[in-house]
């Protein structure tokens, strides 16, 4: 068995439920940001542009593609579907966010949206090892399928 599998056996057999609302909290987080880059894309473009971070066209197709990705990914982690999917999804844009974006212009800033950066990497970093939960989409369906996979037996 890969150690891949083996981390995924685990984070779905110790998966205690306080961590679900975790998950949820996390994935309105990225929804909350993504709407948020949406409604100040001219600032966002800005920032990403101080960054060097590329050309205008490849900043804008950049700031477009995290904000699908942030709310689409949210909503999906909210309901607890393909939650390791979309947190390995996010999780370079994170990275690039804490590092290239955010350290560069002060974590000792009143306000600084560093620490949100890194809670939320740290978040994604975490349900990429422990999975979907007790309260999710995907459990329901698994336990459905079983109990039908029981009841025909």
């Amino acid at each position: 068995m890969s150690a891949l599998k083996k981390m995924q056996n685990w984070g779905d057999r110790n998966h205690p439920v306080w961590l679900d609302y975790l998950r949820i909290l996390l994935g309105g987080v990225l929804v909350w940001k993504g709407i948020a880059f949406y409604l100040n894309i001219g600032a966002f473009s800005t920032l990403m542009h101080h960054a060097h971070l590329g050309t205008a066209v490849g900043i804008s197709i950049i700031a477009h593609l995290i904000i699908i990705l942030h709310v689409i990914g949210g909503i999906a982690i909210v309901l607890g579907t393909h939650t390791r999917v979309f947190c390995l999804v996010n999780l370079p844009i994170l990275i690039g966010a804490v590092f290239f974006i955010n350290f560069s212009s002060g974590i000792f800033r009143p306000y600084a949206e560093i620490w949100l950066s890194v809670s939320v990497l740290i978040g994604l970093i975490c349900f990429i090892v422990e999975g979907n939960g007790r309260l999710s989409v995907d459990n329901n369906t698994d336990n459905t399928k079983l109990s039908k996979q029981q009841h025909t037996a």
